[in-house]
């Protein structure tokens, strides 16, 4: 069995299945029912690196840098590809049942709008990244003058290295308003479309040889002419993408009310047609241009901060951690971006690599106790986390498949995030040369560099020794994981389960407290520390009567589901209970 085919079956079947899309490391289901899925299952797969449960019924599978390829192969399963497809009528009704996505939908929305419109394009900026690295080795060296200087003419043939990462960056506007547009239900070539009509030289070309008005808003130059009596502003909006991501805001929602009053057979014309006059002048007088000055405000914002250099190094490591979680952090990078545009250089992802790196030492430590233990699984994990990081400068692995998942992990972090941000503020602060994800193949562009070196080294092994020492487990967690350590000769034996009078005890307590033996249809442990319950009706269920009882905590998972925290004797309780119910049935 593949390891897409295993996948498919742990989150509960291709039926189970309403969408899948995948990020950078991540495959991201939207399941009809998360309730009956175990954890442990879909991360004992082969490949998989760690497993998410979130709200809504959303599931998240980690497998690193190879998803685009397990994402294919699980849309390449005949099942899939047989699979009935879920009508409007059952996809809301989905939806309803699995509740909103947190206490705002609106803002996980808001969120995962922005995550979207950013992760199509993370390959083109690695590999942009890598190549202003080899610009500023070069500088470095003294083999070239300084590349990022606007007012340095490099020769020709440096010149035009320097444009193959600028292809990248300068165009970024068209690949956020495509994606943006996309996430949000338009045509995203007509998203494209209405973004390049700012971005066109003929746009710049209309202030020349012009009546214009000069002026100035956040500190940036740009010029006024008169377009049938409405003033239009003329700005170079190459590497912005805060305008794009305004203008998809808005041509979603006018997409959609297109196609809903338009009759289908007119639709492939008109939508797009109506949607350009609308959309493609009121982006040109009025999006655009705010969404240039609401990220001049961001930045000046920043920039304001950064005037006491040690408390921004401190304060941009310490937060990182707790945005880029919640996609916070993309609005930060496109700061940086603007930043490398316009400055030449940024202040921002000096002190984001002590985050980084620091996040990568919790893994490496992480690693290590996982050799020690032959914990296999956890191992793996840890290894392709790490790799990902060291050499990709992407968190997400290490994030999402083991930092989020033991709590204890987070204090040593923010430990190692506080030190490399002292040391940056104690040293003046940073600069970077250019746009880079923050790994070991991009020291380069940093000055100074020594104390970038210093700085996410100290934060590195800061975290990586607090790991070893401290671990980042609970006894219970650390005690599960030996379990499942243990042989697999050991495994296969048949688990003789021993009940004694506290479990059988226990085990009656609880059987009354959900409804009595008739309302109880099935028992069993799972995940080492719970045992997951059916019952007939959920109103029988006295959840104030169980915690009495001395359960730790009784979660309703799902209707007619529920999960008792019991601790680790999670499998003698459960087998209590099925005896309970097995011998009063009978």
């Amino acid at each position: 069995m593949s390891t897409a085919s295993e996948i498919v079956a742990a989150v509960g079947g291709p039926e189970n299945i309403q969408s899948l899309t995948h990020c950078a490391t991540r495959l991201r289901f939207q399941l009809v029912d998360a309730s009956g899925i175990d954890t442990g299952t879909v991360e004992s797969i082969k490949g998989v690196m760690g497993a998410v449960p979130q709200s809504g019924d959303r599931y998240q599978v980690i497998i690193g840098g190879g998803v685009q390829t397990v994402y294919n192969e699980i849309n390449e399963l005949p099942e899939m590809s047989n699979r009935r497809q879920l009508t409007d009528a059952e996809l809301k009704a989905a939806a309803r049942a699995g509740g909103v996505r947190g206490k705002f939908a609106w803002v996980d929305s808001f969120f995962e709008f922005l995550s979207d419109s950013f992760r199509p394009i993370l390959g083109a900026l690695l590999g942009a990244s890598l190549i202003i690295t080899f610009m500023s080795l070069m500088a470095t060296f003294k083999v070239i003058d300084n590349w990022a200087d606007p007012q340095v003419q490099l020769p020709p043939s440096w010149a035009f290295v320097n444009l193959l990462w600028k292809a990248v960056f300068y165009f970024i506007p068209l690949m956020v308003a495509y994606n943006a547009s996309k996430k949000l239900g338009a045509d995203p070539w007509v998203g494209f479309s209405i973004m390049a009509l700012v971005m066109l030289p003929g746009f710049a070309d209309l202030g020349k040889n012009v009546a214009a008005y000069d002026a100035e808003v956040f500190g940036k130059s740009i010029k006024l002419i008169d377009i049938f009596g409405v003033p239009l502003t003329i700005f170079d909006y190459g590497s912005q993408v805060f305008s794009p991501l305004l203008m998809a805001g808005l041509l979603g929602p006018l997409y959609k009310l297109f196609k809903k009053l338009i009759p289908e057979n007119l639709q492939l014309i008109f939508v797009p047609f109506l949607s350009f006059i609308i959309m493609l002048p009121l982006t040109a007088f009025l999006i655009a241009p705010v969404g240039v000055y609401a990220g001049a405000g961001l930045a000046g914002a920043l920039q304001w901060i950064n005037q006491w250099p040690f408390i921004f190094a401190i304060l941009i490591p310490l937060t990182y951690p707790f945005m880029v979680p919640l996609g916070l952090h993309w609005p930060i990078n496109a700061i940086m971006i603007v930043n490398i545009s316009e400055r030449g250089s940024d202040y921002i992802q000096g002190p984001m690599g002590a985050w980084n790196f620091a996040c990568f030492g919790a893994t490496a430590g992480v690693m290590i106790l996982a050799m020690r233990e032959r914990d296999q699984q956890m191992r793996q994990t840890s290894t392709g986390a790490l790799v990902a990081g060291l050499l990709g400068g992407i968190s997400e692995p290490s994030l999402y498949g083991i930092h989020l998942r033991f709590k204890q992990i987070y204090p040593r972090i923010l430990a190692g995030c506080a030190v490399g941000g002292i040391i940056i503020g104690f040293g003046g602060g940073l600069e970077a040369g250019g746009f880079a994800f923050t790994s070991l193949l991009t020291i380069g562009i940093f000055t100074p560099t020594l104390l970038y070196i210093i700085a996410i080294a100290a934060a590195f092994f800061t975290t990586f020794f607090l790991v070893l020492v401290f671990d980042y487990r609970t006894p219970e967690e650390k005690a599960a994981a030996r379990r499942a350590a243990e042989p697999a000769e050991a495994a296969v034996e048949p688990r003789v389960i021993v009940v004694g009078d506290v479990e059988t005890n226990q085990a009656k307590q609880w059987v009354t407290a959900l409804g009595g033996e008739d309302n109880v249809r099935s028992v069993e442990a799972i995940a080492e520390t719970r045992v997951r319950v059916e019952v007939v009706d959920d109103s029988k269920v006295d959840a104030d009567a169980l915690k009495r009882a001395g359960l730790a905590a009784a979660v309703k998972v799902g209707d007619g589901v529920w999960h008792l925290v019991a601790g680790l004797e999670a499998a003698q309780y459960a087998e209590g209970m099925r005896r309970r119910v097995a011998a009063v049935v009978s």
